[in-house]
């Protein structure tokens, strides 16, 4: 505890940092303040069929990454999701067409024209579920609106503020990465994570306590040594690389004053969740499709279908684990191209020991990612039906989400790195790190 309040004088001490973590504070209270305001027109006393529909499927995690915004009716209740959207079709784009191909390799000019196509679907997608959140609402709560306002004339406008709150959210978000510290959008997403947890800590504290079958504190005390350990594992394994060693030759540069450069060795670190969170996000939109086809049935769900809609069912933690591991395998094929990896190491006369350059390369490197990527597929399958098998040992469905899946992964890649941030500003100015022994690394531990 004492090395701990050092270091938060050690912080504090350091101006540019001491700004940076005020501008954060300030632009998250701001986002906090705005979740609570409901759009104009919408009785608040009304929404509560609304917010009994986020209590689980869909809409409880889209709740969940807005910070309760959705179930709030609020200005913010599109979150920053359509932007994740926007942004993970435009990284998917990048790969595929040749278009953005080029693009992505015009350097710093290039970016700047992919975040532009970025925000322009994003404001796209905005358009599109803005009126169908307030369809939505309306099917949920039919007197949500105050008396005199019919909804033909309060959708449009409503749904310019709807699109312009989640612009708004996006330009605090840029404003942390630029005057803050880590990034923006992804300590906005786990701001809203967190703000849920209280409140679902104290439903599960109270039904393990007034429940006949609770369990009482002995049950309390294993869930949160259960919940301790899977964090643990996700940070040791979130951070783990295979460090790939790669030699360069030696080479003579100039003439007269000759100096010799090159022969160092460096390694390549390939990370064991290369894919991140991505394939949970992948899944989980099918899984959805369900839902879907229940809603234009009239006859309602068939034996099969209430199954893949149950969360805790065999089938659909089945059929959930195969799409994990198959999006894992896609998505880092998409990402790491072990072909190019070579290219490039030949190109600047690099090469790995014992390996031929070229074509060998490219096959030692496509080996080591496949023998990577099995076991990292496996475990984010874990983690993502971590909630559903806490769900069995009576836990609550709110609180049970912190178990895993993709709020645990968010909030321990998020925590991370901000933390290796905060820790570089320490460093430069020669105090110590944020942990007693050892630093956060972005290379990670490395697993063989």
């Amino acid at each position: 505890m004492k090395k701990f309040i050092e270091t938060l004088k050690n912080c504090w001490k350091i101006e540019d940092l001491r700004q940076r973590l005020l501008i954060v504070l300030l632009f998250t209270a701001i986002y906090r303040f705005g979740s609570f305001i409901v759009l104009p027109g919408i009785n608040p006393g009304q929404l509560e069929k609304l917010q009994s529909q986020t209590s689980g499927g869909l809409m409880s995690l889209l709740d969940m990454f807005s910070g309760g915004a959705f179930s709030n009716a609020s200005i913010f209740a599109l979150g920053i999701m359509p932007y994740i959207s926007a942004s993970i079709v435009m990284q998917l784009l990048a790969v595929a067409v040749p278009y953005f191909q080029k693009m992505q390799r015009e350097g710093e000019s290039g970016r700047k024209k992919i975040s532009w196509y970025t925000r322009v679907l994003t404001v796209a997608i905005l358009l599109f579920q803005a009126p169908m959140y307030l369809i939505n609402l309306r099917t949920q709560a039919m007197d949500a609106l105050a008396s005199g306002i019919s909804w033909q004339v309060f959708i449009i406008p409503a749904s310019l503020i709807l699109a312009a709150g989640s612009m708004f959210i996006l330009w605090l978000g840029e404003r942390i990465t630029d005057k803050g510290i880590g990034n923006g959008v992804s300590i906005i997403i786990m701001l809203g994570i967190i703000a849920r947890l209280p409140q679902a800590f104290v439903q599960e504290v109270t039904s393990r306590f007034t429940a006949i079958s609770g369990g009482g504190i002995v049950m309390l005390i294993v869930e949160i040594l259960i919940l301790y350990a899977v964090v643990c594992a996700a940070i040791l394994l979130t951070q783990a690389t295979r460090q790939v060693p790669v030699q360069y030759a030696k080479r003579v540069e100039g003439r007269g004053a000759a100096r010799q450069i090159g022969g160092a060795r460096q390694y390549i670190p390939l990370k064991l969740f290369a894919a991140n969170v991505m394939p949970i996000i992948f899944a989980q939109a099918l899984m959805f499709v369900p839902l879907t086809l229940v809603g234009f049935t009239s006859d309602g769900a068939s034996a099969g279908l209430r199954q893949l809609m149950d969360t805790r069912s065999l089938l659909y933690n089945a059929i959930y684990v195969f799409l994990i591991v198959a999006f894992t395998y896609f998505y880092t094929a998409i990402t790491l191209n072990p072909t190019q990896m070579a290219e490039d190491m030949k190109r600047n006369n690099g090469f790995i020991p014992g390996v031929k350059p070229g074509h060998d390369t490219a096959e030692y490197i496509d080996t080591v990612v496949s023998r990577m990527t099995f076991p990292g597929a496996i475990f984010i399958a874990f983690i993502a039906i971590m909630p559903a098998l806490a769900g069995l040992l009576n836990v609550q469905q709110a609180f049970a989400q912190f178990f895993g899946g993709t709020s645990l992964l968010i909030l321990v890649g998020v925590v991370i790195d901000t933390l290796q941030q905060i820790e570089s500003h320490l460093m430069m100015r020669h105090y110590d790190g944020l942990l007693k022994s050892g630093r956060t690394r972005n290379g990670g531990v490395a697993a063989y």
